[in-house]
Parts: C-alpha cells; structure tokens; sequence
C-alpha cells in the first residue's frame, strides 16, 4: 500500500515537474525574443551610424574639393592684395573644415587634406612675398636682430649646449630648413627669444638645439617643431596644423594645435589645447594639463588658426609604447592642479 502511494506521489512530483517546465518556456522564448530585438535594434544603429558616417565624408570630400579649387584659381590669379587676402579667408574655411571634420574622418583622408592645406598655405606665403616691394640696393651694414631675423636664426660658430650632442640634421629637417616659409631658432643657450605675429602668420616655425631659453610666440604659426631642447619654455599661439616634439628633455610647453605628436622626450609638461588624441611613442615623464597661456590678440589668432576652442582632448593620449588598455600607461599622466599655476612672463 505504501508502495503504491510512493509511485502516486513521484508520479504527481512528476507532473508538476513538466508543468513549472511548461511554464518557463514562455519566458525563455519572451526573452530569447527580446534579446533577438535588441540585437536587430542594434544592428540598425550600427548601420544607421556608418550611413551617417558615409554621408558626412561624402560632404566633406565634396565642399574640400569646391573650396581647394577656388584657393587655386584665386592663388594661381593672385596679382592683387584683395585677391590673396579672400584666398587667406578661404583658406581659414578649410582649415576649420578640416579641424570639424578630425572625429569622423578616416586616418588617410585627414592626412590628405592636412597635405593639401599645408600645399596652399606655402603658395600663399609665397604670394604675398611676390606682392611685397623690392627693396632698393644700399651698400650698408645692417644689424641682424635676433627676435625679427624670417630664416632659422643661430649662434654663428657657437659651440653646442653642454651636455647635447651634434648631430647631423635628418633628411626631414634639412628640407624643413630649406622651405622658404620656416622660421625660428637653433643652436642657442640662456636667451629669451621672440616672434611677433606679423613674423609667424602661417609659417612654419623649427626650434632646435636650444639649452635654458624661453621662446615666446605670438600669432598663428602653420606648424611647429621642437627638436633637441633641453630645460626650455615654449609659449606659442595657436598652431593651424600639427605640432610636433623630438629629443627633447626637461621642458615647458604651451601650445594650442590640431593635432601633437611627442617622441623620445622626457620629463616634460604639456599645457595643452588639441582637437584630437596626443600621441606620444618612446617618452617617459611626461605630463599634460590644460592650455592656458595667454596674451593680448590670442582670440584673433585662435580665430585664423581655424581651431574649435570648444574641443580640447588635452587628457586624451595614445601611448604607442603601451598597448594595455586596462592598465594606464606610466609613461604620462595628468598634471596635478596644484601644480599648474605657472608664471608665463
């Protein structure tokens, strides 16, 4: 009798088994349905996104195109102030086209229209120095003003800071020397150093080989390069293009730009308004805060330099040297605050 009750209640046991089993199945199939949806939604989105994306480069490839031909034709006709100077303000939609368009531009197409602008401004320049009276012939001595001088300036003869090694000059800085358009300064020590805005318009700047200066900037430069400094203070206004540092140590930097790129460099801060991710590669001890130097004129050339004041990714770094994306790289890191009032003058 007992044996029969037990198989009664297993079979009971069992049918209530299969009915909660039953009954779960309308869940499993709700969300596997669910889950279905969402994965559908998001398809949607992606696809949506990169619809988006696509359009955007095709108006960006599309007013780039338009607005680099009329730069041209105005370039190419340019025997008039008036005609150079509506190519200028050309010039400067570009730019800011350019600087808007950083996020969702491929790496290739930016590098190409960075490459085409670099190509006008240089015509540009060229130009405006055409446009620019010749100087009538006097057999006088003139006096080389270290802060006004349009070419590289450097200590003639002057031996090498100590502690920095001469080397031969790269393939790439000889030919950065060699452009018409370069300015700045190399091989000096414990100086002070300056170029006005009427100097730097455009141009592009190289400092090298400098030991203990402080090197003011005023105005809107193309490009800047700083290579082979030690203990220095750079102070530059706001750079159209890219800025790049090299072989530099122990230094202060102030600079507004596009895009920047450090490399074997140590022991450095960066105050620091960019439009897209810093890049650093072979660097130690370097530290990043917000850029904050200023000076009177400073909102006209922010204004020329065609930069958006409202986009700074100065904590946004890509360490080439530390691929570990859960772990911050020891390479960089943020300036405290407490740390970052500084005394630019």
């Amino acid at each position: 009798m007992e044996t029969a009750s037990c198989s009664a209640a297993a079979v009971g046991n069992g049918d209530l088994g299969s009915q909660r089993d039953q009954s779960l199945v309308p869940e499993r199939l709700q969300r596997r349905e669910q889950e279905r949806q969402l994965e559908l939604e998001r398809r949607k989105q992606r696809r949506q996104n990169q619809e988006v994306e696509e359009e955007k480069g095709d108006f960006f490839a599309a007013t780039f195109s338009r607005e680099r031909a009329a730069v041209e034709e105005l370039l190419q006709s340019g025997e008039s102030a008036e005609r150079l100077e509506e190519a200028a303000a050309r010039l400067q939609g570009l730019q800011k086209l350019v600087n808007d368009s950083v996020l969702f531009l491929a790496a290739y197409d930016l590098r190409q229209g960075q490459e085409a602008l670099a190509r006008l401004q240089a015509t540009l320049a060229e130009r405006r120095r055409e446009l620019q009276p010749k100087k009538r012939f006097a057999f006088k001595t003139r006096r080389k003003d270290a802060a006004s001088v349009t070419q590289v300036d450097a200590a003639p003869g002057a031996p090498v800071a100590e502690g920095m090694v001469a080397q031969p000059r790269s393939k790439e800085e000889r030919g950065f020397l060699g452009s018409s358009s370069v300015c700045g300064f190399s091989n000096l020590e414990s100086q002070v150093l300056e170029k006005r805005a009427e100097e730097l318009h455009q141009r592009d700047v190289l400092l090298t080989e400098l030991s203990s200066c402080t090197i003011r900037l005023f105005g809107n430069p193309n490009t800047l390069r700083l290579t082979k400094a030690r203990n220095c203070t750079v102070l530059c206004g706001p750079v159209s293009t890219s800025v790049f540092l090299d072989a530099c140590s122990d230094c202060v930097l102030a600079v507004a730009c596009q895009q920047l790129r450090v490399h074997t460099t140590n022991d450095t801060r960066i105050f620091l308004q960019v439009t897209s991710r810093a890049i650093i590669e072979d660097c130690s001890g370097i530290q990043f805060a917000p850029y904050t130097w200023t000076y009177p004129g400073i909102d006209e050339d922010f204004q020329g330099s065609g930069l958006n004041r409202s986009k700074n990714h100065w904590n946004d770094v890509d360490d080439f040297n530390w691929l570990a994306r859960d772990v911050a790289s020891p390479n960089w890191s943020i300036l405290p605050e407490e740390e970052r009032s500084v005394q630019w003058d």
